[in-house]
């Protein structure tokens, strides 16, 4: 051992007891709670070498005290490898030259050589580890520049020494899968050279993905970029159009240009995202009993080979904090958020905009330059690499269903990365539920008329004030995320040929398609919690009321269905068993609890029915080929396979576009394996087939306890049926090219709100203007309806469609709607035809 050695070691002993002593490990990936050679895929048999980027006593000792701690192999063992001997098992990718050069260690150049002479048995593997001392973008904050966490640049002594004091507290630790030297030797090329620039840009690759996941790209200042937007081709040339067409000063609308960048573009800031991050969790703490995360291993799988593009379903205000929160604890660079311009206010606005958002106003089709200048914003933080984050529905969903996609934010995207595809874009889908969700009464309002209110900050007054009522936990569940250039692929063949287009013909159809699978997506990894169950089951009721028993059986049977059904399985379900989510949904004052001598009751007063429509809404999707076949069931005993096929296939497009259902390859397939499991639940009678009868499904008898449990499961599925049955009926009563869209959509939400009216019933979502709205998107798309002169046709397949959807409905359910339906208009003979076998 070199004296020089000797003389170190009492100091480093030395930093090692006071790191011990004042570091605090935050996240460790894999988890700190699992981490050992299984969870590093370590093979015990073999020597093991920890990789450091560059050098770094800290880091050095802050490993050495994590795998000890954790009875991995330590840092400090010595290594022996024919001739070679190494008094530890560590060492850095890259020294630094005079020239400032990163070159490869001698060590490591030493080890590869070791193992290039020695025999095929002898095996070493390198373990790459990154670690990070708190987390900040590389971006001048003032003081903060010489005290804030890692950076894209390398950290030098005083620097380390500063943030050791400032971020010990807040330390990241990130393992590599372990890398088997002599196995890579042996797969790449005999020349050694070769051969060792290969090793050292596979750690290289793994480390840059890694510190990209983590810190994300180098923020330029703000205010060179929002210089760069307004020298961009793209503008200069919108600019140029305007100053000509508009006879203005090219000057004039540069500055305008500049005020519009002023006007988008975020202003991330380390320290305002620290600071929130504190903030949130303390929030979260007393807002909500917890987070449940699912599936953030498949943003970390593609974070450091993809530009990612989050998109939440958006329920709530909170969705783009809670998502921020996440990632960032997470070990995941937060995203730049795409907020409306409302939110821009006193206080909040400013602060907004340090973490991360950035402001679009709701609508700028008449402003060309300010289109030019968002347009541009956007495309620079995705080729920039950073994360971006918005909301495809536009809006806050107040129905509680996913909205049909706005296209704005997704053509941007699709166009941005059209301009430049030499990094793949990845779009993630995050399912956001709530058990308990603030703005539940303003979103009732809104429904019922009232007008939305404008966001201020007092709004933040008053949430504070509801820190004291219980919100349950939120959920936050990942999707399968959908890589753009494969999609194209595999949707638009012809993209490749012609992407150099401004606005290539295939666009308009594109999108769309897009926003849809997107949805898909979301709405697929939905998290089944105890108040949307309790929602699906109470509000299938006659009067909101049911026996406790019978709805914990109904509840059991829903989850073990949810978990069985054909399909993407993405979904969440609770734990727990029935008798406690029903405890817990009395707990946050959804349902009320009313003992009786003869069985507890569940009840849901007016008010809470209302309120529980949002929530049965958020997963309604899930079980809807299910309630689909078991409303078929209401009217027929018993269907054959094929009958049933034919029965629901009309109707099963509808309900796929307006819920956002995964389409299955082959409909029948999926009847056929949900008919089994209800089967298997005792909901249907199956009689197999016989020499003279083909296998048949039916409905149990009327006196069961399981033809109750049928036609609950059925009752979710109703008013999507009625609202398309009174749209179709209204444009056929109308006939054909006599009403345009905006008509027939008020005059159906006319009489669906007077259907509720009539029928007793508190729930303004079922006449929401919105939902008319996709079902005539939907009837287009299938070619149902089409427009001419912005008059709505329909030909002989619409009255078909009706017939057969009709023939869903009891008599008595179908009398009510025609009874609503016909109040104002004469009678056809289609109607009266239909209504000779309605009950007198």
């Amino acid at each position: 051992m070199s004296p020089v050695t000797l003389l170190l070691r009492p100091l480093r002993n030395l930093s090692r007891r006071l790191l011990d002593k004042w570091v605090e490990l935050r996240a460790v990936e894999p988890d700190i709670n699992a981490l050992d050679h299984s969870a590093l895929n370590l093979d015990p048999d073999l020597p093991v070498v920890y990789v450091f980027p560059y050098q770094a006593l800290s880091d050095e000792l802050v490993i050495e005290q994590l795998c000890e701690g954790r009875g991995l192999p330590s840092p400090t063992l010595p290594l022996s490898i024919g001739d070679m001997r190494l008094s530890h098992s560590r060492l850095r990718l890259l020294r630094h030259s005079r020239k400032g050069k990163g070159l490869l260690s001698r060590r490591l150049a030493q080890l590869i050589e070791a193992l290039e002479n020695a025999p095929d048995e002898v095996e070493v593997q390198l373990v790459p580890v990154s670690v990070f001392w708190g987390r900040a973008p590389g971006k001048e904050f003032g003081f903060w520049k010489f005290i804030s966490a890692d950076s894209w640049r390398v950290t030098g002594v005083l620097r380390r020494a500063i943030a050791i004091l400032v971020h010990g507290r807040s330390v990241d630790v990130h393992f590599g899968q372990p890398l088997k030297l002599h196995e890579v030797l042996r797969e790449g090329p005999e020349d050694q050279a070769l051969a060792r620039r290969r090793i050292a840009r596979l750690l290289r690759v793994h480390f840059r993905r890694v510190r990209t996941r983590l810190l994300g790209p180098d923020l330029s200042h703000r205010h060179t970029m929002i210089r760069n937007l307004q020298k961009a081709p793209a503008v200069q040339d919108v600019i140029s159009e305007l100053a000509r067409d508009q006879n203005q000063r090219p000057a004039r609308l540069e500055k305008r240009a500049l005020r519009y960048g002023r006007e988008i573009a975020s202003n991330m800031g380390y320290p305002v995202q620290r600071f929130l991050a504190h903030a949130l969790k303390r929030l979260w703490h007393k807002l909500y009993d917890g987070i449940e995360i699912r599936g953030m291993s498949r943003v970390k799988a593609i974070a450091g080979d993809c530009e990612l593009i989050y998109v939440p379903c958006h329920r709530s205000h909170i969705d783009y904090l809670l998502l921020s929160y996440v990632l960032f604890h997470e070990g995941l660079m937060t995203p730049h958020v795409a907020a409306g311009k409302n939110l821009d206010m006193p206080v909040i606005g400013p602060i907004l905009r340090r973490g991360g958002a950035f402001f679009l106003r709701r609508s700028f089709r008449d402003n060309r330059l300010y289109g030019a200048v968002f347009d541009e914003y956007v495309h620079q933080l995705i080729t920039r690499g950073h994360p971006v984050e918005y909301f495809i529905e536009g809006g806050r969903s107040r129905t509680g269903r996913m909205l049909p996609p706005r296209p704005g934010m997704l053509a941007m995207t699709l166009r941005s990365f059209l301009r430049d595809t030499r990094r793949e874009v990845a779009f993630v889908p995050v399912y956001i539920g709530y058990e308990k969700v603030f703005e539940s009464l303003s979103y009732q309002r809104e429904l019922s008329g009232a007008s939305k209110k404008k966001e201020s900050p007092l709004d933040l007054i008053r949430v504070l004030g509801q820190l004291k009522q219980p919100f349950g936990k939120v959920y936050l569940n990942i999707g399968e995320p959908l890589k753009l250039g494969a999609w194209l692929d595999e949707t638009t063949p012809e993209w490749q040929a012609s992407r150099h287009q401004r606005r290539p013909e295939w666009l308009t159809s594109a999108v769309p398609r897009l926003g849809n699978e997107i949805a898909t997506r979301i709405n697929a990894a939905a998290a089944l919690n105890p108040v949307s169950l309790s929602a699906l089951v109470l509000l299938s009721t006659a009067h909101h009321a049911i026996e406790s028993s019978l709805m914990q059986r109904q509840l059991a049977m829903l989850v073990r269905l949810a978990g069985k059904l054909p399909g993407r399985q993405d979904h969440s379900l609770p734990e727990g068993t029935p008798e406690e989510w029903i405890a817990h949904c009395a707990h946050l004052g959804l349902v009320t609890l009313r003992p009786q001598h003869l069985g507890e009751l569940v009840i849901a007063t007016p008010e809470q029915a209302s309120l529980l429509t949002w929530y049965r809404n958020n997963v309604l999707h899930l079980l809807a080929l299910p309630a689909l076949i078991a409303f078929a069931f209401r009217n027929t005993a018993q269907y054959t396979l094929q009958a049933l096929d034919e029965q629901i296939s009309p109707a099963w497009p509808v309900l796929v576009r307006e819920l956002f259902v995964p389409e299955a390859p082959e409909l029948k397939g999926d009847i056929a394996a949900t008919l089994a499991l209800l089967s298997d639940e005792g909901l249907l009678e199956h009689q197999p087939a016989t020499e003279n009868t083909p296998e048949r499904w039916s409905r149990p008898v009327a006196s069961q306890e399981s033809s109750e449990q049928l036609r609950l499961l059925a009752q979710p599925v109703q008013p999507t049926l009625e609202r398309g049955y009174l749209l179709i009926a209204a444009l056929l009563q109308h006939g054909s090219g006599t009403l345009d869209r905006e008509a027939l959509e008020t005059h159906s939400g006319a009489l669906a709100e007077r259907l509720t009216l009539l029928s007793g019933l508190n729930a303004p979502e079922f006449f929401d203007k919105r939902l008319f709205r996709g079902l005539l998107d939907t009837l287009l798309e299938l070619d149902f309806i089409w427009l001419d002169d912005n008059r709505l046709c329909f030909g002989e397949a619409l009255e078909d469609l009706q017939t057969r959807g009709r023939d869903l409905f009891d008599p008595a359910l179908r009398h009510r709607l025609q009874h609503v339906r016909l109040r104002d208009t004469p009678d056809t003979p289609e109607d009266n035809a239909d209504s000779a076998d309605e009950p007198r």
